[in-house]
């Protein structure tokens, strides 16, 4: 496939993943309380942090890859089986322990417990095919996943639980599933299956999955922690407030899951430090051209998005908005330290992931939900500042060897 066209695919292929995660989020919120959309957006948050988690552990050291051959192929295979593997074990244990507890929340991660097989497993598909540099096969399934989705809570009755509401949306991913398997199967069938490989101490997945766990999924447990000790609407608010910025969040999260392969066409350092600093610069304007819009919408059409939900997450967009385009900026930097060296983002994350949530309880204790709001924002700015701090150190230093080098050769040479 040619290059502008595998980027128009993947990059409407991360449209369709956005904007099915926002129309989820959207048709819950009309189809609940304020209540249930809370308990919804709970067991959404952890369907989240079990998405990236997984992605993170398998799927962002598989698009690194670079040569096309039976072991990239084999791998991709091997990290599908590995995906579904291991989230059938945790869905049981999942649906095992909340079984035993009582009320609507728990029983609505028992059904996210049963479902995460299905949706965790279509979602490693999409990398393979990314890696494969397959996809517009990732886009036609992820367009039937939308369809079925949407046709799926169309049919369901207002006031429906949040149990009810997990399970359908999770059944819904069943035939994007079995689509991406047989798709799959065609190309990598007879290829090695390697999960033991997924294990070894090298495997660049654990520090993915690390650099995850004290980057975005700290400030969304923080967010849990506040509803838990504190008012538990205030996770309903700030879920209603990103969820107005849904379709960036998936683009962000997309840019650096299937940034690589699409970024190592372009050869050069230099040309793909500079085309990570365009998107970053294209992101951030979008970012803040999205909140404005949110921001002139009429409280009636503010109330058809979010229903009762809408005049609290109004509230927070001044402060989501600004933290959602310095997202762009810093996302976009540690897309450009995969590229540079995968093995320098970990420092980042954990010193600054661990200081936006210290913001966040420090603005919630000053200033309630909307300070709390404001505090992720100071977070994602220092972050998005000390990740292209090493992007230039990095990219100067590689510079200066590459001319120390050429020096050296002249030299010889004369």
């Amino acid at each position: 496939m040619k290059a502008h066209t595998a980027i128009v695919c993947s990059v409407a292929d991360q449209g369709v993943t956005a904007l099915t995660n926002i129309l989820v989020l959207v048709a819950a919120a009309r189809l609940s309380t304020v209540a249930d959309f809370a308990r919804f957006s709970a067991v959404y948050l952890v369907f989240t942090v079990l998405l990236g988690a997984s992605g993170a552990y398998t799927g962002q050291p598989l698009v690194l890859r670079r040569a096309e051959n039976d072991d990239t192929r084999g791998a991709c295979r091997s990290a599908v089986a590995f995906t579904l593997l291991a989230a059938t074990a945790l869905g049981a244990l999942l649906a095992a322990v909340c079984l035993l507890v009582p009320g609507d929340t728990a029983r609505a991660l028992m059904m996210l417990g049963l479902v995460l097989p299905a949706v965790l497993g279509q979602d490693a598909m999409r990398y393979a095919f990314s890696t494969l540099r397959l996809p517009h096969l990732a886009l036609t399934c992820d367009v039937l996943r939308l369809v079925c989705v949407l046709g799926s809570l169309a049919v369901q009755p207002y006031g429906a639980g949040a149990a009810r509401l997990v399970t359908v949306w999770g059944l819904s991913a069943l035939p994007a599933l079995l689509l991406s398997a047989v798709l799959l199967h065609r190309r990598t069938a007879g290829t090695p299956l390697q999960v033991r490989a997924l294990f070894r101490q090298g495997h660049l997945g654990r520090r993915f999955v690390v650099e995850f766990g004290v980057g975005n999924a700290t400030s969304q447990l923080s967010v849990l922690g506040l509803g838990a000790v504190g008012n538990p609407l205030v996770v309903g608010a700030l879920r209603g407030a990103t969820t107005l910025f849904g379709p960036l969040n998936v683009l962000y999260t997309s840019a650096t899951s299937f940034g690589p392969p699409l970024l190592g066409r372009l050869g050069s350092r230099r040309r793909q430090v500079r085309a990570t600093a365009g998107l970053a610069a294209v992101l951030a304007a979008t970012a803040a051209l999205w909140a404005t819009v949110l921001a002139l919408l009429p409280d009636a059409a503010g109330r058809e998005l979010l229903g009762d939900t809408w005049p609290t997450a109004a509230a927070l967009l001044p402060a989501t908005g600004s933290q959602y385009a310095a997202m762009a900026v810093g996302t976009c930097g540690l897309l450009a330290l995969r590229m540079l060296d995968p093995r320098t983002t970990l420092s980042i994350q954990v010193v600054f992931s661990l200081a936006a949530v210290a913001f966040l309880a420090g603005g919630y204790a000053l200033g309630g939900v909307t300070g709390a709001a404001w505090g992720l924002c100071l977070g994602s700015v220092c972050k998005a500042v000390a990740t292209w701090t090493r992007v230039v150190r990095l990219h100067g230093g590689d510079t200066a060897d590459r001319e120390s080098v050429s020096a050296s050769a002249v030299r010889s040479g004369s």
